[in-house]
């Protein structure tokens, strides 16, 4: 026979269990909510990520021809001059450019790499300006295997010909200097042209300058600067961005 206690104890389950149901199915619905509220935000997370690489790589595409047509530019006015042999060097000099394996899709790519891409339109230039044109780049060697978004150094030394040293008189120095503090790339371009570029520069077609800062704020946010002085003794163009070796930098621009 069942006891008082037995009896009041199975009288206790059957009202207490419904309780308990209902709420480990309120426990169970919040936890389903959260974990759709995750996925959502995840996926809002990969959208972002993947328009902030399609427009990353959009930039990246502009730059490219940028840079072909302001270095056809220089051979044209090679073979305007008649300088014959110049020319043929220019061209031997812009056909291993195009051999350059650079994928416009790539967001880094070696400093080694940019600087080599760099070194084919400064050694055209050099063609053009002779001895007049003194260029000289430091780069510690450790900076070598760091990475850098691809045409920031191009860009850059495009920037001083085209805007100083393209109307200088007399002797044109270019100097490039990388060097690191801390966990901290510095890229400093320094001519000394005529005054010619602003913290307001974007570059006559809308790419340059203002493609390079955008590019450096899609992908290190507000780690990356972009500093520029002029004056009539010339102009110097700073970069600063976080020193990474792989491209798992999204971790870097949110620390």
């Amino acid at each position: 026979m069942l006891s008082y206690e037995g009896f009041t104890l199975l009288i206790m389950l059957f009202i207490l269990a419904p309780i308990m149901g209902a709420i480990a199915l309120l426990f169970l619905f919040i936890f389903e909510k959260r974990i759709d509220l995750l996925e959502n935000k995840n996926r809002e997370i990969r959208l972002e990520h993947a328009l902030q690489e399609a427009q990353y790589n959009k930039l990246n595409q502009q730059i490219q021809p940028h840079f072909l047509f302001n270095t056809l530019n220089v051979i044209l006015s090679l073979a305007r001059l008649n300088r014959t042999k110049e020319l043929i060097r220019a061209l031997e000099t812009f056909s291993q450019f195009l051999k350059f394996k650079y994928k416009p899709s790539e967001p880094l790519i070696p400093l080694a790499q940019e600087i080599q891409y760099t070194q084919y339109y400064l050694d055209i230039q050099t063609l053009r300006f002779g001895d007049r044109l003194k260029v000289q780049l430091d780069c510690p060697e450790d900076l070598l295997i760091a990475l850098v978004p691809p045409f920031i150094l191009q860009t850059l030394v495009e920037n001083s010909f085209k805007h100083g040293l393209e109307k200088k008189v007399g002797e044109a120095l270019l100097h490039i200097r990388f060097y690191q503090v801390a966990q901290t790339v510095y890229l400093d371009v320094t001519d000394n042209g005529l005054m010619g570029m602003t913290n307001s520069f974007t570059g006559s077609d809308g790419h340059g300058l203002d493609n390079i800062k955008k590019r450096l704020k899609l992908y290190f946010s507000n780690k990356a600067q972009v500093k520029i002085q002029s004056n009539e003794n010339g102009t110097n163009v700073k970069i600063i961005w976080p020193l990474v070796h792989d491209l798992r930098v999204e971790e870097v621009a949110k620390e």
